[in-house]
């Protein structure tokens, strides 16, 4: 099988080919295809592979090109890990929101639109190009943010695009630690949006558990979430949160942290990485430990603001391995072998979230098979979760709207109508501030 990754000369691309290597089964992965605009970049991350697959008998090919029709041609699967703007259109995007006063987090509030306003007619001109070129093919989107850049690309492509998302997968496996379950053997109850969903049960030999943890506030504090959001918190909404939610919850706090940082959360990793690439420029430089050691410090530092605003201290070190990677393999594999299994996944709707249409991507355990995600029908979210979904999900179809219609007054609506943006002025003034940074929003008039 071809697997074509666009953002090929991305960072995290690594941890993809770590978990094909460990894939020998029939009708595995055997060609890979890394596409991005920057030829530096995939020389430095084909460096990294070439040295992770040196020990490896009949590891997947690697080839590189920054053509993308090529890259497409003949593919099988298709894994769009896009970044519009670099890591320095995220630095911008948190810089203009604090300006005003609001969150510019890359996915979340402010932030999260204008990443979106930027990347939606990107994915859309990829989603275009593989229902041309690669017809057959099944994207899995881990471009961020991967709900809305989903849903954007599923109106050209149908349920053959598939967001994923490593939070809920991370979410669960800790929960089901705590409460000593085999998280291979859990069912977890999980319902939202990207970035914007709640666990509200977690199933072993059909029996909840969750209830267990919620009563018991030495357990429920042991854990990450626990931590971050307290326990008496947890305990009044009866259900775990994804550690995103904490943007909601607790953004007095988070955007007074983030504003009092030496360095944003983007600034830092442009920095970080930087110091990487430049290092790959370095024909001597031993490549997979440099890469290995700027992954350690990049997962050390995860949401550092949120957890100091929390107390909740250092992240504990089974957090720090990542898991997206292991989520798109077993994607795949389910997929292209028709091996059956669960995962909580970005996908359109088709009724299974009563409260919103068809067409919305939500995030929702999902029976994958041969055929493709189809959702799990869910049992409806409490008032309170129930308002903030539709609201967030309006703000994105606003998004969806400016993007296709180039309207600047639909990005100022969408601005103005999300739950952490206070004020009309506000969103008129970080129209502004991101359209005078970001030459990817000149569409907007």
């Amino acid at each position: 099988m071809k697997l074509t990754i666009l953002g090929g000369g991305g960072f995290r691309v690594p941890l993809v080919y770590g978990a094909l290597l460990t894939d020998r089964g029939e009708g595995r992965v055997t060609e890979v295809v890394l596409h991005d605009l920057d030829d530096s970049r995939l020389y430095a991350v084909a460096r990294v592979l070439a040295e992770q697959a040196a020990t490896v008998p009949d590891a997947p090919t690697v080839t590189a090109t920054t053509d993308l029709d090529e890259a497409l041609r003949g593919a099988d699967f298709v894994f769009s890990a896009i970044r519009v703007g670099g890591l320095e259109g995220r630095a911008n995007d948190e810089r203009v929101a604090l300006a005003q006063g609001v969150l510019g987090q890359e996915t979340v509030g402010a932030g999260g639109i204008a990443y979106g306003l930027r990347t939606v007619p990107v994915a859309v001109d990829i989603a275009q190009r593989v229902a041309r070129l690669a017809p057959d093919a099944w994207v899995i989107n881990f471009t961020n943010p991967a709900g809305l850049v989903t849903e954007a690309m599923s109106r050209h492509l149908g349920d053959r695009v598939i967001g994923i998302c490593d939070s809920p997968v991370g979410l669960g496996r800790r929960i089901a630690k705590v409460l000593g379950a085999n998280p291979r053997e859990a069912y977890i109850d999980y319902v939202g949006l990207n970035h914007l969903g709640w666990v509200r049960g977690l199933r072993v030999a059909g029996r909840d558990e969750l209830p267990r943890l919620l009563a018991d506030p030495d357990l429920l504090g042991s854990f990450e979430e626990g931590k971050l959001f307290g326990t008496d918190w947890l305990q009044s909404l009866g259900a775990i949160p994804n550690e995103y939610l904490h943007y909601y919850y607790f953004n007095r706090e988070t955007v007074r942290a983030y504003s009092e940082v030496e360095r944003t959360r983007g600034a830092f990793l442009r920095d970080q990485q930087a110091q990487f690439y430049d290092e790959m420029k370095h024909p001597d430089a031993a490549a997979l430990t440099a890469w290995d050691r700027t992954r350690a410090e990049r997962e050390a530092t995860y949401m550092s603001e949120n957890r100091e605003t929390a107390g909740a201290g250092e992240r504990d070190a089974d957090d720090l391995s990542g898991g997206y990677e292991k989520v798109a393999l077993a994607l795949m594999r389910a997929i292209a072998r028709d091996e059956r299994t669960t995962l909580i996944l970005n996908v359109r709707n088709q009724g299974a979230l009563s409260v919103l249409d068809t067409d919305a991507v939500i995030e929702v355990p999902c029976l994958v098979d041969a055929n493709g995600a189809h959702p799990v029908a869910v049992d409806p979210l409490p008032d309170h979760a129930t308002g903030l979904v539709c609201a967030v999900k309006g703000v994105e179809r606003e998004v969806l709207s400016a993007a296709e219609n180039g309207s600047r007054t639909t990005a100022v609506k969408a601005f103005a109508l999300h739950p952490l943006v206070d004020s009309v002025n506000v969103a008129r003034r970080l129209v502004e501030g991101y359209t005078e940074v970001h030459p990817g929003l000149a569409y907007l008039k």
